[in-house]
């Protein structure tokens, strides 16, 4: 019998389980993590080691740099996982992996050490989508939560507006043209000398600013569920380099602010024109832009205009963990079949 065949047999004993426990790993970009899960609801553990510290210095994520820490923290941190959720190897009982969306080299480290502990303990391996982890972030900071609901994804790498039929289809409805959120917003810190990551410190330098510059004049997408951070982006540069140029103050609170206001507003506006279109009466956030400040109050108060439930995870869900994978990955395991050894890290890939 091969690997995958046996693999399958074991689903079949394991979908009727009551209780199962599932040890997930996550290293798409700068954040190790692992994490045990029971029943895609329930967080054993949730270890993560984050890169910031390291990758502040270089003013963003060096794939090499993130790739060689991710070697020296997987194995430390799958030991830590398990003594912390109080179990061992034996009592896990299926391995979930990020396959992808996310930098190919940070990925292969968690895939390759995924594909040992599946092929060493005999145990079935998931490979889980990055970004319906983040969506199912929300399933454990909220256990009421159950699709069919209306999410907005906001990170570093993608922005898109889903609708979330169950816990396995997903239909896309709009997304970016080019840069994400989190890039643009990245970006914008960069040219004003805000360090990384620059989207925290965007959205701390807007409390309290009244936003009074107006960047883009037309947005080309407006009947459409799709948006584009480029153009602005562009605009806010040229705004900065303009000023200096001419020898000006830089205002960065207003600067940060009126950029904030437009890339946040830009999303809100179509989200909320989705829900109604598809009669969604429940909104998801999720991504690492979902701890936004101005996005979380802007959307409470729309959302409560409106008569739509607001989910958003609390902000160790926001960011990159593996419990959201293991959430991911019970659900999967309860339809799907388990992955073969031979798949590859993916750096795109479609939701």
């Amino acid at each position: 019998m091969t690997y995958l065949e046996r693999m399958k047999e074991k689903i079949e004993k394991i979908r009727k389980q009551e209780i199962v426990r599932i040890l997930a790993i996550e290293s798409s970009c700068d954040e190790t993590s692992v994490a045990v899960v029971v029943n895609g609801r329930k967080v054993l553990s949730n270890i993560i080691s984050s890169q910031i510290e390291i990758h502040r210095h270089f003013g963003g994520v060096v794939p090499e740099v993130a790739s060689r820490n991710h070697i020296l923290n997987i194995i430390p941190l799958v030991e830590q996982a398990l003594t912390s959720a109080k179990l061992t190897f034996d009592e896990i009982d299926a391995i979930a992996v990020t396959q992808g969306a996310g930098l190919v080299g940070a990925l292969l480290v968690g895939l390759t050490t995924a594909k040992a502990l599946s092929y060493a303990l005999d145990k079935p391996l998931i490979a889980v989508n990055h970004i319906k982890g983040h969506i199912a972030a929300n399933y454990i900071a909220f256990p009421e939560l159950t699709p069919p609901f209306m999410c907005l994804i906001t990170s570093g790498g993608h922005t898109a507006i889903v609708n979330v039929d169950d816990y396995n289809h997903f239909k896309l409805i709009g997304t970016t043209q080019d840069d994400a959120i989190g890039e643009a917003y990245d970006k914008v810190a960069r040219v004003l000398g805000l360090e990384y990551p620059g989207g925290v410190k965007v959205d701390k330098m807007s409390q309290g600013v009244e936003p009074k510059i107006h960047f883009v004049h037309n947005d080309t997408l407006s009947k459409s569920y799709n948006v584009s951070y480029s153009g602005l982006k562009t605009a806010v540069i040229n705004y900065v380099h303009k000023l200096l140029q001419n020898g000006e103050e830089l205002d960065v609170p207003q600067i940060c602010a009126s950029f904030q206001h437009e890339a946040v507003d830009m999303l809100t506006q179509k989200v909320l024109r989705a829900c109604k279109e598809y009669k969604q009466d429940k909104l998801v956030l999720a991504g690492g832009v979902a701890a936004n400040s101005y996005l979380r109050s802007s959307l409470t108060e729309k959302c409560k205009e409106l008569g739509i439930k607001l989910y958003f995870p609390p902000i160790e869900f926001c960011t990159d963990n593996a419990a959201m994978i293991g959430s991911v990955a019970y659900y999967q395991l309860l339809k799907e079949e388990p992955a073969d050894l031979n798949i590859s890290a993916l750096p795109t890939i479609e939701l």
